[in-house]
């Protein structure tokens, strides 16, 4: 498999997870909502770039979707790190800190 097939693989089983999360406030898919900016693979480091529902949504939730958005992605095989970047919400930088410097959970173990 080549490294851009790889890439497109990863980049499926991403969005994939990303569909997964829901939105706790009104129990609606992420990807749905349409909150995910963007997406960046490099050698099993990801980025994404998400905004939240509104510049004040409450910040339990935005601190909720960013972690599910983190932690998802690294639970996938083949991801080393996960790097999430909340924009436009009043709590972004707060948000952006403790999701990023939190511990990463375990990885399902290999099957």
């Amino acid at each position: 498999m080549s490294q851009e097939e790889q890439i497109q693989q990863t980049r499926r089983k991403i969005f994939e997870e990303l569909t997964k999360i829901v939105d706790p406030e009104i129990g609606v898919s992420i990807m749905e909502l349409e909150l995910i900016d963007k997406v960046d693979i490099d050698s099993g480091k990801i980025k994404v770039d998400l905004h939240l529902t509104s510049p004040f949504c409450p910040a339990v939730f935005g601190f909720k979707i960013a972690q599910d958005v983190r932690d998802n992605i690294y639970k996938l095989p083949g991801v080393e790190g996960v790097n999430v970047n909340v924009s436009n919400h009043f709590m972004a930088d707060a948000i952006n800190k403790q999701v990023n410097e939190s511990k990463y959970p375990s990885k399902p173990d290999a099957a």
